[in-house]
């Protein structure tokens, strides 16, 4: 995909959708964190179903860590996972306290020093609570970097470093939501909706569905 085409790219899905959110429900960095551990391999609708009465009454560092492993696995049960999870959110809690000073670090290196923290996760706490322009590649995203011929790779890393290169930069602070919410919504891992997709024109897909 050619700039030109990569900005009128970002600038359909701006238009059908101007301020992107994530689906993941949260009230603060820490939450956000906890959230976007627990989506690992689940969904955020699963996700939100679990944390909703959890944030309700553990919302910090101190109160998760007071929670404990097995309250913390009782909550989330529901989850994919969950005791690996519930592991990784106490530790990180822990390490939250004693590294710094309770906080989210605004900082990739450190937070992915964090238990059950990779790059990813890093990307969107970077993107949301502190409004770095970084791109969390997820499944999704993955696809319709690939599909649509955006910015084509074998491996998330290939991928990332595509999309900031081929991404114009007043696109970057919400290109990743952008582009999973199209994925998850619109252009779907088994049968694509070309019908209703707003970038079909620009579209690389050999086998979307022509509209008439």
């Amino acid at each position: 995909m050619t700039p030109k085409q990569a900005d009128r790219f970002y600038a359909l899905l701006a238009e059908r959708n101007p301020e992107p959110k994530s689906d993941l429900e949260y009230s603060s960095p820490y939450t956000l964190l906890v959230a976007v551990v627990l989506s690992a391999q689940a969904t955020d609708a699963g996700v939100n179903k679990a944390t909703r009465p959890l944030f309700a009454r553990v919302d910090t560092p101190q109160a998760m860590v007071d929670l404990g492993e097995e309250g913390l696995s009782d909550a989330i049960r529901t989850i994919g996972l969950y005791k690996t999870k519930a592991r990784n959110v106490i530790e990180l809690s822990r390490r939250l306290l004693s590294q710094h000073g309770g906080q989210v670090p605004h900082d990739r290196a450190a937070l992915e020093a964090l238990p059950g923290v990779g790059r990813k996760t890093a990307n969107v706490v970077l993107n949301i609570a502190f409004g770095e322009p970084t791109i969390a590649v997820d499944t999704h995203c993955f696809r319709v970097a690939n599909r649509t011929g955006l910015a084509p790779g074998k491996t998330v890393e290939a991928v990332e470093a595509g999309l900031m290169k081929a991404t114009p930069a007043k696109w970057l602070q919400h290109a990743h939501h952008w582009l999973i919410l199209h994925g998850r919504y619109v252009c779907k891992a088994r049968k694509p909706d070309c019908p209703a997709c707003v970038v079909r024109e620009l579209c690389a897909f050999e086998g979307k569905e022509v509209v008439m």
